[in-house]
Formats: C-alpha cells, sequence, structure tokens
C-alpha cells in the first residue's frame, strides 16, 4: 500500500490516496498500526484520501487509536495540498467532503506546490445537545467542573467534531497531560472530547495545547485553534483575528461576522513509502 506522510503546524497523519487504492482491510486496525511511532511510519492517525460525487475529494480519518473522527483543520489542509500536488483536482480553490460537509479550500501555491491552506471551517455549532454535552447552556460557557481534584471553567463547542476550552493562566504539562486525559473520557461528554488549555497572550494572540480525542497530546489542532478563538469571543477575552502559536507552528483564525470560521496554517509532505501489508 503505497502513502504519503504529511503534517500541519506539526499534525502529521499518513495519507493514502484511494483514488488509486480501494482495497485496505481492517482500516481500524490499519490505522492503529501505522500510527505507532515505533513500529509503524508514526503519525497522529490515518487519512483516507477518497471519491467524493459532491466534491473535489472525501477525506476520512481514524485517529491513532483506530476510532474514526469527524474532522480535522490540519489533516484538511494537507488533504488539499496533496490534491493539488498530485494531480487529483490541479486547482486552487477545492472543495473536500469530510464529516462536517462540503469545505471550501483556496489553496496559496509557490513553485506549483501548496505552501499555505486558507480554510472556510463553516460555522461553529454552539447547542450542547449537539456539541455534544451535557452541560447547561447553548454553549456551555465558563462552566464550572471538577475534574481530577481541579477546578475548571469550561466552554464546549464544536467545530465537526466537540471541544471543551479552558483558559489558563499558563499552559504546563500538567493541564494538558494530566488534566486533558480525564477531561476527554468524562460523563459529560457522551463521544468524548478534544481538551484545549489556551493562555491568553493578548486580545488577538494566544497560546494553546491540546489533548486530542483518540490520539493524545498532538502538536498542532486546528479544529482546537478554532474553537479555542470562538469560545474567546464568546467569553469576551478575545478579539476575532487571533494568532494561534501552538507546539508546532502558528495558525491564524477568524471569526467572521457573518458566522463562518477561517483557519490559514501551512501543508508539508514529508516523504511517501510503501507499507507491507493491507491490514
Amino acid at each position: 500500500m503505497k502513502f504519503t506522510k504529511m503534517q500541519g503546524a506539526g499534525n502529521d497523519y499518513v495519507y493514502v490516496n484511494c483514488f488509486e487504492q480501494v482495497e485496505l482491510g481492517d482500516v481500524s486496525e490499519l490505522a492503529k498500526a501505522i500510527s505507532d511511532r515505533h513500529f509503524g511510519v508514526g503519525g497522529d492517525g490515518l487519512v483516507l484520501i477518497c471519491p467524493s460525487e459532491r466534491a473535489d475529494a472525501r477525506m476520512v480519518m481514524y485517529n491513532a487509536d483506530g476510532s474514526e473522527a469527524e474532522m480535522c483543520g490540519n489533516a484538511v489542509r494537507c488533504v488539499a495540498k496533496l490534491v493539488y500536488d498530485h494531480g487529483i483536482a490541479a486547482k486552487e480553490e477545492l472543495t473536500i467532503e469530510t464529516g462536517r460537509g462540503v469545505l471550501d479550500l483556496q489553496c496559496s501555491v509557490s513553485d506549483g506546490k501548496v505552501d499555505r491552506v486558507r480554510v472556510n471551517m463553516d460555522e461553529p455549532i454552539l447547542v450542547s445537545s449537539e456539541i455534544p454535552t451535557t452541560l447547561a447552556g447553548d454553549p456551555p460557557v465558563n462552566v464550572p467542573f471538577e475534574v481530577g481534584g481541579r477546578s475548571l471553567e469550561i466552554t464546549c463547542v464544536s467545530m465537526g467534531n466537540p471541544h471543551a476550552v479552558t483558559f489558563v493562566d499558563e499552559v504546563n504539562d500538567d493541564w494538558v497531560l494530566n488534566i486533558g486525559p480525564q477531561v476527554e473520557v468524562h460523563e459529560a461528554f457522551p463521544r468524548k472530547i478534544n481538551a484545549e488549555f489556551t493562555q491568553v497572550v493578548s486580545r488577538s494572540e494566544v497560546i494553546m495545547r491540546v489533548w486530542e480525542r483518540g490520539s493524545g497530546e498532538t502538536l498542532a489542532c486546528g479544529t482546537g485553534a478554532c474553537a479555542s478563538v470562538v469560545a474567546g469571543v464568546l467569553t469576551g477575552l478575545l478579539d476575532r483575528k487571533v494568532l494561534v502559536r501552538l507546539t508546532g507552528g502558528n495558525l491564524e483564525i477568524e471569526w467572521a461576522e457573518s458566522g463562518e470560521v477561517y483557519m490559514t496554517g501551512p501543508a508539508a509532505e514529508v516523504f511517501s513509502g510503501e507499507w507491507p501489508t493491507l491490514g
């Protein structure tokens, strides 16, 4: 099986072009094996780039634990790069079908290759039952939350996948590696959740780290960056245009007055290879 390793701001996945390859066997088990950083290719998960009846391509993604995910902002930028660079649809304005629906992407091309992508991530989902969470509010904003012996205030947002954002004085390992896993599996989140810990630098800049549902800490999370900015606007901490500084790089996020969230960031191809088995 041929694959391409790609990363967006350090959020790395293994990509398979299913326009050319169809038989992949047990994809959940494949995702776990190929994502292993010691015995596999290594990555935050597996992304299949498939034909679509509604868009230029369809993104199907699996976390490193084999669970299927609805959406990933960094991954969809890399999908756009592969679709353009590999000639699946060599145009700068692309549509990609995701678990969130069909998204519009604008590619920035340098020397014939895509290096940055701007994505219309659509409007955030702010109804608690649709995020989903059992916490009160549409959406829950600064809701007191007890976990791991700590008292938090959580704001919940969905960008097609669920997020719980906590604004902290300083982002550190204790928040991300200790509290993050406990937030992910808390009973208030029936489909588990991504946990963002966000430090406000100014009204137009934040530092964010994330514990991702099904993958653990990753170097970046595009939907999490979007959710953090939405949460920051809802809580009055941030303006609508924000630079989000992540461990793996920076993303530019804008929550437009019209309601859509726009994300701009890098996409890079790391290497290609062949996986010896199909499952």
